[in-house]
């Protein structure tokens, strides 16, 4: 049987094939979206709020809106007479001018000839200061990062009605393939969107000429293809790239994912996965969502660095994606080069071996990628 690499020729390193993905890539123009649809999204920079939230201090809490040095000493036993009558406040109610605590409504006796305050207050206590929940010149939500219900709380109390975002698109061309090609189909679409993109799905003959046609047929940010990449008879994805752009590599010395191929549609990253799951599912993590994370602007994601409970063993020559689990402080390694279902579920993170490196010993730290948070 002809092998892979005598049909396609020399295996691309891994390091040459990231690098030329990344150059030049820049993250995509912000929209504003409604803050019904931004969650989840990556914040673009957003306009500093131009007022303050609350814009004066106001309640806390239902209660008497008071002068809290005329309540110095105040107790049951000795009561203070205020030299301003107390004012009744509720919860959001801006406090009268002058007034600097409130005191809850047990704390006042309204039903003497004077009304009577029966505990002490120190400034601020019962209220919300001006400005402490929204600053003049707070950031609604934090760019790079993803949105979250917390943002748009904070973003609907300082009266924002959109954020802007960066949403790159992301075609992804399913070729009539067999149902594993379709497993990671469906596996990147879920991905893409967990990192914040649009995703397109479309499907497309595996003939040349319908792939380079469905390269070319609408606008994206990045383009997937799923299937075809391999040696076989009709295995045209690489071919159709070239026809519709520039193909940098046909094969990557990546284990799994050898067979991928890589190009570029005018400015355009075009990448075309193996359609088996473990190889499609590694070129994806490797490969593919460090350049979701530029075209998002999303803030790079910090590995966990621990050591190793046992060695991990590696050949020289290709760069393997090793799945680790954490298990007490350290990470045990599940598989070296492979990629199978059972494991991913049970895996808490992932690392890559360098192709120069035999692997590592026991006790070395190795830092992992967790592989269940969103990309």
């Amino acid at each position: 049987m002809t092998s892979f690499e005598e049909t396609c020729g020399a295996l691309a390193a891994f390091d040459v094939v990231r690098d030329w993905l990344l150059d030049g890539l820049a993250p995509v123009a912000p929209v504003d979206l409604r803050l019904d649809d931004a969650i989840g999204a990556i914040a673009a920079e957003p306009a500093p709020a131009a007022h303050a939230c609350p814009p004066r201090d106001e309640a806390a809490v239902d209660g008497w809106a008071l002068v809290a040095r005329d309540l110095i000493g105040a107790s049951s036993f000795a009561p203070a007479v205020p030299a301003v009558p107390p004012v009744w406040v509720e919860v959001g109610d801006a406090l009268p001018d002058g007034c600097d605590c409130v005191v809850d409504a047990h704390g006042v006796d309204t039903q003497a000839p004077l009304v009577q305050v029966l505990t002490d207050a120190i400034p601020g206590q019962g209220l919300r200061r001006a400005g402490e929940d929204i600053a003049v010149g707070q950031l609604p939500a934090t760019p790079g990062r993803r949105i979250s219900a917390f943002d748009i709380l904070c973003a609907r109390r300082g009266g924002f009605a959109s954020l802007p975002v960066r949403r790159p698109l992301v075609r992804l061309i399913d070729l009539e393939s067999a149902h594993a090609a379709r497993l990671t189909a469906d596996f990147a679409a879920a991905r893409a969107r967990a990192a914040g993109a649009d995703v397109a799905r479309v499907s497309c003959k595996r003939d040349v000429a319908s792939t380079a046609n469905g390269i070319l047929d609408e606008p994206a940010d990045l383009i997937v293809l799923v299937g075809g990449t391999g040696a076989g008879r009709n295995d045209h994805t690489a071919a159709a790239i070239a026809q519709a752009g520039e193909r940098f590599a046909h094969g990557i010395a990546l284990q799994p994912g050898r067979t991928a191929a890589f190009g570029r549609a005018g400015h355009i990253p075009v990448i075309a996965l193996p359609g088996q799951p473990d190889q499609g599912l590694a070129v994806w993590l490797a490969l593919v969502e460090p350049i979701l994370r530029v075209l998002t602007g999303a803030r790079r994601r910090d590995p966990v660095s621990m050591p190793l409970a046992r060695k991990i063993s590696s050949g020289i020559g290709v760069t393997e994606i090793v799945l680790l689990k954490q298990t007490e402080r350290a990470w045990t390694p599940l598989s070296v080069g492979a990629l199978s279902p059972a494991q991913l579920v049970s895996a808490d993170a992932w690392c890559l071996i360098p192709a120069m490196s035999e692997g590592h010993a026991a006790g070395t730290p190795v830092a992992g990628f967790s592989l269940h948070e969103e990309p």
